[in-house]
């Protein structure tokens, strides 16, 4: 079967610690892109797992937040009309 280019855009510095990373394996990034494609069509699946960072303590805290108000409606202030929480919402701007 013949054989094609592809262009993928990726940042420099990840590029050049990804070369060094396939140097360390043996083999260079056209082989480790190749490998990662055979695997995916022939499981037919992204061939490793893809997760979110872990949140940052200002979205942990966020997290918990909504949480208590959410165990304690007297939490926090609650609205019936949308137009009035944007309303007040939008005072300080």
């Amino acid at each position: 079967m013949a054989n094609v280019n592809i262009n993928i855009r990726m940042d420099s510095e990840l590029k050049s610690r990804f070369e060094a990373f396939c140097a360390d394996m043996g083999m260079n990034m056209t082989t480790a892109f190749n490998i990662f494609a055979k695997k995916a069509v022939r499981e037919y699946r992204i061939p490793f797992e893809i997760s979110g960072e872990n949140p940052n303590t200002e979205t942990i805290e966020a997290i918990e937040e909504v949480k208590r108000m959410k165990a304690d409606r007297s939490i926090g202030k609650t609205y019936s009309n949308v137009d009035q929480m944007m309303e007040e919402l939008l005072e300080d701007v």
